[in-house]
């Protein structure tokens, strides 16, 4: 405790031997930084809000890109059920004329094959080469008149 007391007892004697510090005045130079400071400082909500803000509007901007796409995939894809039915209406009303058409192409080909009067042919008449191509030869031309009449044209 002695140690303590002579410890204490120097740290006064040196303290009391130095002059007090002389209060300085703020110098000029201090009060724009202080305001330095104090703008940074008011610049930081500031930059913080605009960059909250910033950050806002890209995700608004994307998000009204995928709606803006999603709108025209929504209208290319009416546009091409709608061409679609047209389609199949236009095709319905070709396939009905088509089976129209096949059903009278069938009429008249029974109807041809009626007027031949082919009579039963027995296996002696076939042997008789001259007769079978007079009747080959007449059916031929009843074929061409019909092909005619119907305006079929071949490649050949």
């Amino acid at each position: 405790m002695a140690e303590a007391t002579t410890a204490n007892s120097t740290a006064t004697k040196t303290a009391a031997k130095r002059k007090p510090a002389a209060k300085r005045k703020p110098a000029a130079k201090r009060k724009p930084a202080a305001k330095a400071a104090a703008a940074k400082k008011k610049a930081t909500p500031d930059f913080a809000a605009n960059a909250q803000e910033t950050g806002r509007n890209v995700f608004l901007a994307g998000l009204g890109f995928y709606g803006k796409a999603y709108d025209q995939a929504q209208e290319q894809f009416t546009e091409l059920q709608k061409q679609m039915e047209t389609r199949r209406k236009k095709a319905d009303k070709v396939y009905k004329e088509l089976v129209k058409r096949g059903e009278k192409l069938e009429k008249d080909a029974k109807g041809a094959i009626k007027d031949l009067e082919l009579p039963k042919l027995e296996l002696e008449s076939l042997t008789d080469r001259k007769k079978l191509e007079a009747r080959l030869k007449q059916a031929k031309a009843r074929f061409e008149e019909l092909k005619d009449s119907m305006r079929i044209k071949t490649a050949a």
